[in-house]
């Protein structure tokens, strides 16, 4: 990530993002929590793409080099804490769940940012709490490095509905399959199948964002069926497709 901004304090505050927006790559001396109140949001660093919708926050921690993107409207949250508020002891990006409490929390704690009273500070205690209970979510893309991998990941991110099996793919990028299903587990942490739905799912969050309708989107991104699609998506995040476009 080239030209690479450095603020040393990560901001706590609001900010409106139009659909396609970018912060391009900057780095802060503090650990950041980014959250989405509309939209979905995308936040990459060299490790790879982590994506929320308004059920899931952002653990950015202090030192990484990420950039945002904004996919539908964005009502962009964040909340820097100093490095000594770790809560969950988190080293890398991570995506938290976010329930109704949190979600009101850092919407109240993120408002008025001058604010200090002793109302606000009792606010942040309750936040970092409920912070420290919040489970962890595998929503994220990891970057391959091996340029086998990275060929074969290529062809599916330009058509996740593309139904080649993985030794299809190797074919392909004349690689083999166990070779390609090896480099999956050992770079990316999850099997062929767990990659692609984690793929499918965050490009359907964009389409969505975009105002996609529900069945285009389950046939673009390759579910066999609109059900099927929203029977995946309320597993991995808590709500319904349909529900996604009421909130956006």
């Amino acid at each position: 990530m080239p030209n690479i901004r450095h603020t040393p304090a990560a901001p706590t505050h609001t900010l409106a993002l139009a659909a396609g927006e970018r912060i391009e790559a900057h780095r802060h001396d503090n650990h950041q929590i980014v959250y989405a109140g509309s939209g979905v949001l995308a936040v990459t660093t060299d490790a790879g793409t982590w994506f929320a919708p308004g059920t899931r926050a952002i653990w950015v921690p202090a030192g990484t080099v990420h950039a945002h993107r904004a996919y539908g409207h964005l009502d962009l949250h964040t909340l820097g804490l100093p490095v000594g508020d770790n809560p969950l002891r988190l080293d890398a990006p991570t995506v938290l769940a976010v329930g109704s409490l949190l979600r009101e929390l850092i919407l109240a704690y993120t408002r008025d940012p001058a604010d200090d009273s002793p109302e606000r500070h009792r606010l942040r205690a309750v936040l970092l709490d409920q912070l420290r209970a919040s489970p962890q979510q595998p929503v994220q893309l990891p970057a391959p490095t091996d340029p086998r991998l990275a060929a074969a990941c290529a062809l599916l991110h330009d058509n996740p509905a593309d139904p080649r099996t993985l030794a299809e793919l190797g074919a392909h990028t004349h690689t083999g399959e166990r070779t390609l299903s090896r480099l999956f587990r050992s770079e990316l942490g999850m099997t062929f199948p767990q990659w692609r739905t984690q793929l499918r799912l965050y490009h359907a969050l964009k389409m969505l964002a975009d105002g996609t309708p529900v069945t285009a989107v389950a046939h673009r991104c390759g579910w066999s069926s609109t059900s099927a699609f929203i029977d995946v998506f309320r597993r991995a995040y808590g709500y319904t497709p349909g529900a996604h476009h009421r909130r956006g």
